[in-house]
């Protein structure tokens, strides 16, 4: 089964066709000519991803499916969240992201008498799938973990490198491996809920 992906980032669509496996062939809206960016100014992870994916079933009539990560820091009362992929202005920078990150994080140490509880954070991610009736359906996942007070490993994408998975103690992100990271992270798991409800179908 094809299937587009709302994503021109190769970390993510290698992840999401390792996830779901050879039975579907995963592309980017790149690949069918969509090159324009697609718009994303819901105020919600669901609202954003749903966007996103009616944006390309409407032009496609495809199956298709979008996701929206956030990454929310207990100290920072849930930011980045929505604004993750632009927390240091436009243009997905993600090494101006994590040095912004860092910073903030920084800055609050020195005001916590607890710096372990200040650096608890998540991703959460929300997937918009679309078939041919047209009708959205919404997996989500989680991954339950800290932000490092430096960056780590050569691995991922985004924030990786600086966030420390529960799963996986001592370890960032960049630091396990693809099929490692699959098993335990958010947007892993949010496409294993989807994959297992179109077998369910």
């Amino acid at each position: 089964m094809k299937i587009i992906f709302a994503t021109g980032n190769k970390g993510k669509l290698r992840e999401a066709s390792e996830v779901l496996g050879p039975d579907y062939e995963i592309v980017s809206p790149a690949s069918l000519g969509i090159t324009e960016d697609i718009p994303e100014t819901g105020s919600t992870l669901q609202e954003n991803s749903l966007q996103k994916a009616q944006y390309l079933f409407e032009r496609t009539g495809l199956p298709c499916f979008a996701d929206d990560t956030g990454l929310e820091v207990d100290a920072l009362g849930g930011a980045p969240g929505i604004y993750s992929a632009r927390y240091a202005g436009p243009g997905h920078d993600h090494e101006a992201n994590m040095a912004k990150l860092l910073k903030e994080l920084e800055i609050r140490r020195s005001k916590s008498a607890n710096d372990e509880q200040s650096r608890r954070a998540r991703f959460k991610t929300v997937v918009t799938l679309i078939l041919a009736d047209g009708a959205p359906h919404f997996f989500e996942g989680c991954c339950e973990g800290s932000i490092a007070t430096e960056k780590r490993g050569s691995g991922g994408f985004g924030y990786d490198p600086v966030f420390l998975p529960d799963a996986y103690p001592g370890r960032t992100l960049a630091e396990v491996s693809e099929e490692e990271k699959n098993a335990v992270s958010h947007r892993g798991r949010a496409i294993r809920a989807m994959a297992d409800w179109l077998k369910s179908i």
